[in-house]
């Protein structure tokens, strides 16, 4: 599945008021499905103690309803968070967002927060006119929230949701979520080639080559892609590659394997929340931001350059970082991490 979505209208959803009712949060998460894999922690933790509603892409639904049903999804595309199109201003969607703005504000927020260090995400939630505005603002950029907790570092994304918890008082974060349900078959590896911008994307064919390799070891890969995937995948002798159709058919089918590769994208992500072991092959990203939180997590760092992080918008005719990586760097690494979760697993079983 991929994690773009178009602008759409807004229609207000039904608030429930009850006497009596708990304070209001504001969450918001513009980005991906991967972004909205990471936050779950949070709002597991968050609605013990408040009725929570998420700003986030419309397909954050589909987890939402799998792990946190009790949050209320508010579907609103940020056009200043889009890779593509956002400082188009004409086009932006002003009716939308200012229904949104109108219905939040009648929700009197007790808090609203964000992890992203955006003015423009932190002008957007301080419009809703909540009680207090927590994020991460960079320096001389903070004056939006009434508490930064920026400390002129950069953070994992799991652990600046941990830090925004502590800060509201929340109970601690599990390090770790359970599967949710026991893997199928105990050689069964999912890989998923796709990712949201193609500059993530490690070349199919060696991926291909992984495969192969993972055969003759006796792993049983189930091979997931983008709908764009599909035609290669076959090009390359992979009949069974397939696009998953919706998010219960992703999750379920990477929460039966017992480990998981894949290109620095959502997919992975979701599979740390399933609780299975993750293999990520960075390019433009650092893993000290991005890496899936899991304990087994491992990864394959993309080669130096002087921008990275760069978010994506790489400045060379392709993203050497991630193309400059070949198949026997990766199999050396990934060989010694399969032996180690076999043994793991060994102990376990």
């Amino acid at each position: 599945m991929s994690a773009v979505a178009e602008p759409v209208g807004f229609t207000p959803p039904v608030h429930r008021t009850r006497p009596g009712a708990r304070p209001a949060l504001l969450v918001a998460e513009f980005r991906g499905i991967g972004d909205i894999a990471i936050l779950i922690p949070f709002l597991r933790v968050a609605v013990l103690h408040y009725d929570v509603t998420l700003l986030a892409v419309p397909n954050a639904g589909g987890l939402l309803r799998r792990f946190v049903p009790e949050v209320e999804l508010i579907p609103c595309v940020a056009p200043w968070a889009l890779f593509s199109g956002g400082r188009n201003l004409p086009r932006w969607p002003w009716r939308a967002l200012a229904r949104i703005l109108q219905e939040l504000r009648g929700r009197h927020y007790a808090a609203a927060v964000s992890i992203w260090p955006l003015a423009s995400d932190h002008l957007f939630l301080r419009l809703a006119r909540p009680r207090r505005l927590l994020g991460y603002g960079r320096r001389g950029a903070g004056w939006l929230l009434d508490e930064n907790l920026a400390d002129g570092g950069h953070l994992h994304r799991p652990e600046a949701w941990r830090r925004l918890a502590a800060e509201l008082g929340l109970p601690a974060l599990p390090a770790a979520t359970s599967r949710v349900r026991a893997p199928a078959a105990s050689r069964r590896l999912v890989l998923h080639s796709g990712a949201s911008q193609p500059l993530r994307v490690w070349p199919l064919p060696r991926y291909a080559e992984l495969l192969r390799r993972l055969r003759a070891e006796g792993w049983e890969p189930v091979v997931l892609c983008d709908r764009s995937q599909v035609a290669a995948w076959q090009e390359l002798g992979e009949a069974q590659a397939q696009a998953a159709d919706n998010m219960d058919e992703l999750v379920d089918t990477i929460a039966s394997a017992v480990a998981f590769l894949g290109n620095d994208s959502g997919p992975g992500h979701i599979a740390a929340l399933c609780g299975v072991p993750t293999f990520t092959i960075f390019g433009p990203q650092v893993p000290e931001l991005f890496a899936p939180s899991h304990p087994d997590a491992e990864w394959i760092e993309g080669r130096p350059c002087r921008y990275k992080p760069c978010y994506d918008r790489c400045r060379f005719a392709e993203p050497f970082c991630l193309t400059g990586i070949d198949v026997e760097t990766v199999w050396s690494k990934l060989a010694g991490w399969l032996s180690q979760l076999a043994l793991i697993q060994a102990r376990n079983s």
